[in-house]
């Protein structure tokens, strides 16, 4: 029986597309890496390779550990440099990143249809890619009128040691939440990365509003449409309290 709604973040709560978002976040963060006088284009290669190799993590270390040794090592940076270059990257995300929101397409379903899933009895998760810290998580919540505390559990950098399309990213999510595939719903906007959950068991629901299909999988594959039509069909379900 479904008792649990996983949702991803970007392009599935938030609108945004996923080149947009990444053409103007790089050029804003770029301008930390100059305030902290370091090649700001050779930094962004190093943020790169610290992302693929979170993408790649296999479970020995969390993504945060695995990013910044591998961004440091790019980088050739020691310790103290290091830590500078973290504190500098949070206070980014929790103050600047804000002005990324300006691309986002502005929706108010997310903010009424995860209190009201919650009211209704079901166990919400936030399964975004853990690519990031939590407070850059927290900041795009707070774009969509959502907190940490409106969510059972959230995936970031530093509570997950893997990524999507990795299955075992899903393992350890169902085992954080101790729940079975068959109890899930995996909705996302990216076939490949949010629909491989299905080959675990879990049902799935695929946003279509910024659609990502790398692989030109025929949608009709999946349960898809709409944020709206999400809404009417998770409000269809049954109440569980």
């Amino acid at each position: 029986m479904i008792n649990t709604i996983l949702f991803d973040l970007d392009g599935t709560l938030l609108k945004i597309t996923q080149e947009t978002f990444i053409t103007n976040y790089f050029g804003k963060l770029k301008k930390v890496f100059e305030r902290l006088e370091m090649n700001p284009d050779l930094s962004v290669k190093a943020v790169w390779a610290g992302t693929k190799a979170m993408v790649e993590n296999d479970g020995t270390v969390l993504n945060h550990r695995r990013f910044w040794d591998t961004f440091t090592g790019f980088l050739n940076l020691d310790d103290e440099k290091r830590s500078v270059v973290e504190r500098n990257c949070d206070a980014f995300y929790t103050n600047e990143f804000n002005t990324v929101k300006e691309v986002m397409e502005p929706t108010d379903i997310p903010s009424r249809l995860i209190p009201a899933l919650a009211a209704k009895g079901y166990t919400v998760a936030l399964a975004t890619n853990p690519l990031f810290p939590a407070c850059a998580v927290t900041t795009r919540l707070d774009w969509i009128g959502l907190t940490p505390h409106d969510f059972s559990y959230i995936t970031h950098y530093a509570n997950s040691k893997y990524c999507k399309p990795n299955l075992e990213y899903f393992r350890e999510v169902l085992g954080k939440l101790n729940k079975q595939p068959g109890e899930c719903i995996m909705v996302g906007n990216n076939v490949d990365e949010d629909m491989c959950a299905g080959r675990l068991g879990m049902e799935t629901f695929l946003i279509t509003d910024c659609l990502e299909n790398e692989s030109g999988t025929k949608i009709e594959a999946y349960k898809h449409g709409t944020q709206a039509e999400l809404e009417a069909y998770l409000m269809s379900l049954p109440d569980l309290m």
